[in-house]
């Protein structure tokens, strides 16, 4: 049988277990097959490579996500309880984290609030055999990438993974990016920053001579140092970059 057809945890569960899909929560019409190319690339698992944390209490369950996970070259490390997950180290890659809501001890939902808490931002997706609407809705409102109700096809989960790892990866980007301007900002002197502060607040040179008694042409150089330091390349360059680091002097009022 094709793996993309295949219920994933249909002989590890007891029961009869019906899959629910909440489709009007999740939106899933972007191109799913294109992220989920880009997130699992031909390339083997290396220390570089994304890496899916699994919690869930079925051994047989985690070992088929485990294989699963392997076969598209991703690292996959597995856990039978949070607390477990807890304790281990995790490597610093684009990550995400497939949960199981009903988990002994602190339950996924739980966990998801306490990873919010301690702000770790790790992609979540649920996996449940006993899912509900209102336990889906609380699962998404909180960031969940997606809700899946055991038995799922492997293909569900992959997309699901792709997706996570995506938004891990463009946070961890933005992240740097606001590190790199930060620590340019911390390069700029004391006056540099004043400068930086009103010119991105909308004073002309002129202006921000008066506020600071200095004269216009020393304003220019400054205004000089801090783009080159900053490496804006114009000035709403350097404006947004302002915004990011939250510099919100407002211009003074005329008169």
């Amino acid at each position: 049988m094709r793996r993309g057809k295949r219920d994933l945890g249909r002989n590890s569960l007891p029961g009869s277990i019906i899959r629910v899909k909440v489709l009007s929560i999740v939106d899933r019409s972007c191109c799913r097959r294109e992220s989920r190319d880009r997130a699992f690339s031909s390339q083997p698992a290396t220390a570089e490579a994304p890496i899916v944390f699994v919690v869930d209490d079925d051994e047989s369950l985690r070992e088929a996500l485990r294989s699963l996970f392997r076969s598209v070259s991703l690292r996959v490390e597995t856990f039978g309880s949070a607390a477990d997950l807890l304790r281990s180290k995790h490597p610093d890659v684009a990550s995400c984290l497939v949960l199981d809501v009903r988990l002994p001890g602190v339950s996924g939902l739980d966990f998801q609030a306490e990873l919010a808490k301690a702000n770790i931002h790790i992609p979540v997706i649920f996996m449940t055999g006993h899912g509900d609407i209102p336990m889906s809705v609380q699962a998404m409102k909180a960031g969940a990438v997606d809700f899946l109700t055991k038995p799922f096809r492997d293909q569900d989960m992959l997309d699901a993974v792709a997706a996570a790892i995506e938004r891990d990866r463009s946070r961890r980007k933005d992240e740097q990016r606001l590190s790199d301007v930060r620590a340019r900002f911390d390069g700029l002197t004391e006056r540099e920053r004043e400068v930086m502060g009103l010119v991105t607040a909308g004073l002309m040179n002129k202006q921000v001579a008066g506020e600071l008694g200095l004269s216009e042409i020393t304003v220019k150089i400054h205004r000089g140092h801090v783009m080159r330091k900053m490496a804006a390349r114009s000035l709403a360059d350097l404006v947004r970059m302002a915004k990011v680091l939250g510099l919100r002097r407002s211009k003074p009022q005329s008169g």
